[in-house]
């Protein structure tokens, strides 16, 4: 027996719209992923148009507030640098202006706090390494979460003197 598609019948615009509703009042989202939900439901252009309107207009979809959101969950939750922040909004097709805006969610001594937690937890981690192969680890670690290279390397110099 042949399970059906939930988007394999037609659905109306009101459908549509109601559906994404509840989609965006889940957790803030980005235009893009509505964009791409709705495609995924087989809507016209033209009715994708309507509906992101309508999500615009009744405050469901708001791009400065999703990055803001997007910036403080990433950076609290995840620990991500600036760099894979901003790599992962502009992903996201999210403004400069936005984007630029939603880092100032981020304290910069908060920032600074964590990124001097990471480095001291990632180094004790890698005790017993070569050392060579501890500082490539350990600076390969922080870049590829984000964070911009100059504190990285600096970092580095203060505790490998240690």
């Amino acid at each position: 027996m042949k399970v059906p598609n939930q988007f394999s019948k037609h659905i109306s615009v009101t459908e549509a719209q109601k559906k994404m509703e509840r989609f965006c009042a889940y957790q803030e989202r980005c235009h893009k992923e509505v964009v791409e939900k709705l495609r995924g439901m087989r809507m016209i252009p033209q009715a994708i148009d309507a509906i992101v309107g309508h999500l615009i207009q009744e405050n469901y979809l708001n791009e400065e507030r999703f990055a803001k959101s997007f910036v403080r969950g990433k950076f609290n939750i995840k620990k991500w640098g600036r760099n894979r922040i901003v790599q992962e909004l502009r992903f996201r097709d999210i403004s400069k202006f936005n984007i630029k805006y939603a880092l100032q969610e981020v304290d910069e001594a908060e920032y600074h706090a964590t990124l001097e937690e990471l480095a001291q937890k990632r180094w004790k981690q890698l005790e017993g390494e070569h050392p060579q192969r501890k500082k490539k680890k350990f600076v390969d670690y922080l870049l590829y979460r984000g964070w911009e290279s100059h504190l990285v390397y600096e970092k580095l110099a203060v505790l490998s003197k240690s």
